[in-house]
């Protein structure tokens, strides 16, 4: 299991830390839409789509990050208890815990799913909005993210498994 579980992390790791780092550019996105909102409602005519386009941008940036930022352990801990133990403990805390994630992930990604044929199979579900744009592309988007989110979380299972093993488990797999 060791092989097969280092190279699935190895793989899951390798591309969400490349998704993740493109991504991350994405704030700079939601800037020049919101910069562009501003300019347009102080010297032009005000543009109709680019709050809820904003809000589509930041739906990707979390959604398309969260794995990103799962693999960099930034995520919020309790730190009351979990600081002073030891990493075996850490890790085997943390691989119960992560099961807990897993299935919520499976739920979400099944209703991100439902809710993603049903958008389609509407013939086109649409924001109920002035601009009106089709909910689908984002809605592929947090699946996508969901689905991305779900695999880390898994190579966080196989992770916290191997240390638990003894096995010592670097930035390099």
């Amino acid at each position: 299991m060791s092989s097969a579980a280092k190279r699935y992390i190895r793989i899951v790791d390798a591309m969400n830390r490349q998704i993740g780092r493109v991504v991350m550019y994405g704030i700079f996105v939601m800037m020049a839409i919101l910069l562009w909102s501003s300019i347009s409602k102080t010297f032009f005519v005000p543009s109709l789509w680019t709050l809820e386009m904003a809000q589509f941008a930041m739906v990707a940036y979390y959604m398309l990050g969260g794995p990103y930022s799962i693999q960099l352990g930034s995520n919020v801990r309790m730190d009351l208890l979990y600081g002073e133990w030891s990493d075996h403990r850490k890790a085997q805390i943390d691989a119960m815990t992560v099961l807990f994630l897993i299935v919520y992930l499976i739920f979400l990604l099944w209703g991100g799913w439902e809710s993603f044929q049903y958008s389609i199979s509407y013939g086109g579900e649409r924001s109920s909005s002035v601009w009106r744009p089709y909910l689908w592309p984002i809605k592929a988007i947090m699946l996508l993210g969901i689905f991305l989110m779900l695999l880390q979380a898994i190579s966080e299972f196989f992770k916290d498994i191997l240390r638990i093993r003894g096995h010592d488990i670097g930035e390099k797999i």
